[in-house]
């Protein structure tokens, strides 16, 4: 599949069914007759193409106005398809908002290194705050690897609700095991839809952007000390927009009257806050 347009399936019926012998294709190729177009689009400006909002505009009632022919909007309203979704149909956005306090996201993504390795981080991220809860690195992962983490991000709390993903192979039997044993409801995301996936999918953003784009990582030990360092920052100093403005570890405002202000570096210089220090 490389990419989708827009078709009318119009069909030249009678010569079909009369002269065409029940041959279809011939029946579209008439002048006029199943139009294609007018654009095509890849399949990666698409997520789903099933939940497509479609919307059909008649032309004719001007055209039958212009005609002598008067015609009515319920007339119109009638035979026109109604795309509208169900107000008692939750929309995926609401569903994360409603349920925030109750989800954590996982993903991975992977680090090349110097030595020409692929290395794969794993993120367990909750909704509410943007926390990392959990990460650990493999250059081979697995199922049940996959599933010791999900243990290993809740040794002494239960679980929320929802743990949401994406439909990768990873997670396999042994992960679907382990996380219902946990009582975790799962929520799969659908192909290629990583918007539907979007606090993991913006943390990993922030980790390339912010940190893994700046340096060149030397091995699993090496990356794993610098995502501590990250996740200190993320944590505990970096504002976040979506909780307005603070961070998942609430950051105090600090008023003028406490002190001139200076700055602390993180991760070397690469990143810094600043704070206000008593005289």
């Amino acid at each position: 599949m490389l990419s989708y347009t827009c078709c009318n399936d119009v069909s030249v019926r009678d010569w079909k069914l009369k002269r065409g012998g029940g041959q279809w294709s011939r029946g579209k190729t008439f002048d006029t007759f199943s139009p294609l177009g007018p654009a095509l689009v890849t399949c990666d400006e698409i997520a789903n193409p099933n939940e497509l909002n479609i919307r059909t505009v008649l032309n004719g009632e001007a055209e039958l106005a212009k005609l002598g022919i008067a015609i009515s909007d319920s007339t119109v309203r009638k035979y026109r398809p109604n795309h509208r979704r169900s107000l008692s149909t939750q929309t995926w956005k609401a569903f994360l908002h409603n349920h925030a306090k109750e989800l954590v996201a996982i993903d991975f993504f992977t680090v090349p290194t110097a030595m020409c390795r692929v290395l794969y981080v794993f993120l367990v991220v909750a909704h509410e705050r943007r926390k990392v809860l959990h990460f650990n690195i493999t250059d081979a992962p697995s199922a049940f690897w996959t599933a010791q983490q999900m243990v290993e991000a809740f040794p002494f709390t239960t679980p929320p609700r929802y743990l949401l993903r994406d439909r990768d192979a990873i997670y396999g039997a042994d992960f679907v095991h382990r996380v219902k044993s946990l009582g975790l409801e799962q929520k799969l995301i659908a192909p290629r839809s990583r918007w539907q996936n979007p606090v993991a999918e913006r943390l990993i953003g922030s980790l390339r952007r912010e940190c893994l784009d700046h340096v060149i990582v030397l091995n699993e030990k090496h990356l794993r000390g610098i995502l501590t360092d990250y996740l200190g920052y993320y944590h505990c100093h970096r504002p976040h927009r979506f909780l307005a403005q603070d961070c998942p570890a609430p950051r105090a405002i600090e008023l003028p009257n406490q002190g001139e202000i200076i700055e602390l570096p993180f991760l070397g210089g690469l990143h810094h806050r600043y704070t206000r220090q008593a005289a």
